[in-house]
């Protein structure tokens, strides 16, 4: 088991096994989201996440994320936002927008890297479900995407990468 968070190393994409550590985040919270309006959501957060925290002086401590509080169904709910180097102190205002402190989980779990566009995540989480099973292990919550390659409007969708985590028992 490594402490080293993935995205940190080469991209995988053979299922690895890892214990995170638990990470202060900076995050707004996202209920009961359409999938049509996500992009519009993750481009609002991260327009105005990136400078508000910057004006408060808090360091951004690794690639953007969205922790999932349950399986995505009509609607999903989820937490997205960024590491960072230091707990907020309460709640943050920006843009109309309020980011809350929270934190990625120390767990074990299962992670890959998905190279390409955000339209191939389904079957990569997919991929990684049947071979956590595979494994003897039952997949459960929360879980997350660490987009480890930020997309830009005139980027090569198939260069992006994003590393798919996915806490287990068993």
């Amino acid at each position: 088991m490594s402490e080293r968070p993935t995205y940190l190393g080469p991209a995988h994409e053979q299922v690895a096994y890892v214990t995170t550590q638990q990470v202060p985040t900076a995050v707004r919270m996202a209920q009961e989201v359409m999938p049509s309006d996500m992009a519009g959501i993750f481009d609002e957060t991260f327009k105005t996440l990136v400078p508000a925290l910057q004006d408060h002086g808090i360091e951004i401590a690794g690639p953007a994320f969205a922790l999932h509080h349950k399986m995505p169904g009509a609607t999903m709910s989820f937490e997205l936002g960024f590491p960072v180097a230091s707990p907020l102190d309460g709640e943050l205002e920006a843009g109309g927008i309020t980011f809350y402190p929270s934190s990625m989980p120390a767990t074990q779990v299962a992670t890959l890297s998905h190279l390409g566009g955000y339209d191939g995540l389904s079957r990569a989480w997919s991929d990684l479900m049947q071979q956590v099973a595979a494994d003897g292990r039952r997949p459960a919550l929360p879980f997350w995407e660490v987009y480890v390659t930020a997309p830009t409007p005139d980027g090569d969708p198939s260069a992006l990468r994003t590393d798919l985590v996915l806490p287990y028992e068993g």
